[in-house]
Formats: C-alpha cells, sequence, structure tokens
C-alpha cells in the first residue's frame, strides 16, 4: 500500500481533518524546522560573541595615550659650534636628548602636582614611551632652525600609563613592576585633569611600523599590511591565469582518460592538504633550492600561490559545469570552432563564479600564518616602507596574519591588546574581499 492510499479518507470524514500519519509527519516537519532554527540561533550567538570579544579587546589599540610637553631646545646640548651644521647636529646621540625631555616633564609635574612626588627629573622615564627620544632627535635634525626656542611636541605614554588609562593596568597590578609606581600613577591622574595627558586616536597604529618589546606602545600594522598587498599581488598574477587556464583545458579540451583522472583527484587532494605543508614546500624549493631571499613577500606569495591554486580550479570548473551545455552546442552548431565556443559563450557565462572563487582564494590566502611561519616571516621586524616596487617584493618584511601572531606571544599586555586590534583590520581587509566578490557575481552574473 503506498503513501497516497494509506492517507486516502475513508468513508463519512472530512478532507480536512488529519489523519494519525499526516499528523505524524507534519510534527516531524516543525521539530526539523525547530532543529534549523536552533543551529542558526546557536550560530549567530556565537558569532555575535565572537565578534564582542574581537571588539571590546582590539578597539583599545586604535587610542593612545599622549603626553603634551613642551620642550626648550638648548643650543648648548644640541649644537655646542653654534654653526648650525646639520652634520653637527647629527653627531649628537640619543643620550644627549634624554635630558631635555626629564627636565621638561620634570617641570611639568612641578607645575602642577604639589608636592612633587619625584626627587629628580631622570624619574619621568616612566611616563612616556622609550620612542620619545628618536622622535626629538628626528625633528631637530628636519628642523635645526628650532634650536634654541621652546617646542611643543605631542609625546607617546609609555605602555605602563596608557594600560593606565584604558583599565588595562590597576595599581595593585604594579605593586611588583619596575618599571612604573603608584606615585606616578598619582602624577597621571592630575596631569590628565590639566589635559597635560589625553587619550586619542592613534593613527600611527595603521600606518606605523612594528617595535621592539621595549615599545610596545609605538607599533603599528602599516608596514606589515603593505608586505600583505605585495603578496597579494603576486597571488593574484600568478594563481588566476594558471588556474583558469588549468580549468579550462581540463573541463572542456582534456580527454577523458586514466591521467586525467589520476590530475583531477590529486587536485582535488591538495585542496585539502595542511597550508603548513606548503610552507616546507616553499622552504624547500624556493629559498634553499632556488636562493630567494629569506622572509621576503615575493617567497610568501609563491608560497601562498600553490595553496591557493587547487581552490581555484575546483571553483572554476564548477562554474564552467554550471554553464548549460546547449549553451555549446548552440555555438558548435552556428559554426563556431570548440576554442570559440569556450572563450566566447562558456567562458564569460562562468565569469561570476570564477571571479568568486577567485577571491575566496585570496582571502583565505590573506589569513593564513602557517606558510609564512617556515619561510621566517614571523622573525622579522620590519621598521621600515619599501623604498620601492622591487624593493616591496624582495627586502624582508612581515604580512598582516604573521604580525599578529608576533604581537600575541609577546609579555607584555600592550602587544596582546595590539594583536586584537590587528585582527580587528584584518577582519576588515577580508570584509571588503568578500563584498568585493558578491559586486562582480552581481555585475557579470547572466541569466538564461
Amino acid at each position: 500500500m503506498t503513501d497516497a492510499t494509506a492517507n486516502t479518507p475513508k468513508h463519512g470524514t472530512s478532507l480536512y481533518t488529519e489523519s494519525p500519519r499526516v499528523k505524524k509527519r507534519n510534527a516531524a516537519e516543525r521539530r526539523f524546522q525547530m532543529y534549523g532554527i536552533a543551529a542558526v540561533a546557536t550560530g549567530l550567538v556565537f558569532l555575535i560573541v565572537l565578534l564582542t570579544s574581537i571588539l571590546s579587546n582590539g578597539v583599545g589599540a586604535f587610542q593612545q595615550t599622549f603626553v603634551n610637553v613642551p620642550i626648550y631646545l638648548d643650543a648648548a646640548k644640541l649644537d655646542k659650534k653654534g654653526e648650525r651644521n646639520i652634520e653637527d647636529i647629527k653627531k649628537v646621540s640619543t643620550f644627549g636628548y634624554q635630558p631635555l625631555i626629564d627636565d621638561a616633564l620634570f617641570a611639568i609635574v612641578e607645575e602642577n602636582v604639589s608636592p612633587n612626588p619625584l626627587a629628580k627629573p631622570k624619574d619621568t622615564k616612566a611616563l612616556i614611551s622609550a620612542s620619545a627620544v628618536a622622535q626629538l632627535r628626528d625633528y631637530v635634525i628636519a628642523h635645526p632652525e628650532k634650536i634654541g626656542e621652546t617646542v611643543d611636541f605631542r609625546l607617546l605614554g609609555s605602555s605602563r600609563v596608557d594600560g593606565y588609562i584604558k583599565g588595562r593596568v590597576t595599581r595593585e597590578s604594579i605593586a611588583r613592576d619596575k618599571n612604573i609606581n603608584a606615585e606616578h600613577l598619582d602624577i597621571v591622574d592630575v596631569l590628565r585633569e590639566k589635559g597635560v595627558v589625553k587619550r586619542e586616536f592613534n593613527m600611527a597604529f595603521i600606518t606605523g611600523a612594528d617595535a621592539s618589546e621595549s615599545r610596545p606602545e609605538q607599533a603599528g600594522m602599516g608596514v606589515s599590511m603593505l608586505g600583505s598587498l605585495f603578496m597579494m599581488i603576486v597571488v593574484l598574477v600568478l594563481s588566476l591565469p594558471i588556474g583558469v587556464a588549468a580549468s579550462i583545458y581540463l573541463e572542456e579540451f582534456a580527454p577523458q582518460n586514466k591521467w586525467t583522472d589520476l590530475i583531477e583527484v590529486n587536485i582535488s587532494n591538495l585542496a585539502a592538504v595542511p597550508s603548513i605543508v606548503f610552507g616546507i614546500l616553499g622552504l624547500a624549493v624556493f629559498i634553499q633550492f632556488a636562493g630567494l631571499p629569506q622572509s621576503a613577500p615575493l617567497v610568501g606569495g609563491l608560497v601562498l600561490t600553490l595553496m591557493t591554486l587547487p581552490t581555484i580550479i575546483i571553483s572554476t570548473r564548477a562554474a564552467l559545469k554550471a554553464v548549460p551545455p546547449s549553451i555549446r552546442d548552440a555555438a558548435l552548431g552556428l559554426g563556431a570552432s570548440k576554442m570559440q565556443s569556450v572563450f566566447h559563450h562558456v567562458l564569460p557565462l562562468a565569469m561570476p563564479g570564477i571571479l568568486t572563487g577567485t577571491i575566496i582564494g585570496l582571502a583565505q590566502a590573506l589569513g593564513e600564518t602557517a606558510p609564512l611561519l617556515l619561510i621566517g616571516m614571523v622573525g622579522y621586524i620590519a621598521s621600515n616602507y619599501p623604498t620601492g616596487p622591487l624593493a616591496g617584493f624582495m627586502d624582508p618584511n612581515s604580512a598582516m596574519p604573521a604580525q599578529i601572531y608576533e604581537w600575541a606571544k609577546r609579555a607584555d599586555p600592550a602587544y596582546y591588546e595590539r594583536a586584537w586590534g590587528g585582527i580587528i583590520i584584518l577582519l576588515l581587509f577580508l570584509i571588503t574581499m568578500n563584498i568585493i566578490a558578491i559586486i562582480l557575481r552581481r555585475r557579470f552574473e547572466r541569466r538564461w
């Protein structure tokens, strides 16, 4: 007896009366819908928790504590000859600038904090970043005419002061801290009320470079973002034409035999290979055998190209298969050659899927860390921007995921905050790439 005959209403019953079997099926359908709603709701909850955690931990990296200090550029220390000779000025090391900062900051404390808990000017070092001396020296070298004048400087606060302003550092947590004490925090409270210490937007986090472990407040993502850009250029230039060409040949021209079957199986297997394996391959082939420079974006791009190719080939072949065979048959029936039918009709119709798969593959490559770890891109601190396009590809650099990994393993909590901030920037890049994929798909989509 079939299901249809089993549910045929008996004599004297209404069509609107549900039989026990129908009730059971409807109840099963409602349960399945509830399971689906519960699964979607669970996924949304985890997504909200993840985004909340990332934002709450990383937003602080985009803000930084600054100390406004008027500093007298003493000519007796910076230009003893008084000739304003730039070569003589450059001979003054950072040790010659440190007393100027100490004296200026000590004078501010004397003016605003009564009584002054600090015994001597050098005790103020805990309030500002170690990068302040280099900042002052660079300014004097760029503006030697300012020697002998008092100039207002916006100096980075130390990581402990910044953490105290943000609530990351407490008076209890610094009980055994050798870098700062409760008296310094009392000074920070007073100077913050006076407007000397301010928490402002930190553009240097987006445009700056990495810094040593003693200067976490100076570290930024700018150089590593540029390293990721050069790597993505290499991946795009190599993986897109090679992947699309291989897909077209395998799908449209290659004969169906054991060799093409073996190639297809291996491509599918390569898509599932862990990314760290590609890193080992890149280390052996590109660095040890080919002799390319370690930590260079070119090498990182080549390794990520190997990792991205299987994904692009698989997605491109799926897009080509989605084109109806009638399109090919119609083109051939009108006298077009096999190549004309593919490149003039099939490929344009498959373009949305090809572009989507390519951008998704690039987004996956952008977030990879393991291959970069093996070619040395996590062990190099890039402190300057590349001097040109060739240097951008060949000079040692880092990448965004590698930079985040490097910060996350450092001891200072300020670097941990910057790691979360780097994740926010990386997610913005990934979201942008996915939006571009959607726009391109809508732009090139054709219906038949």
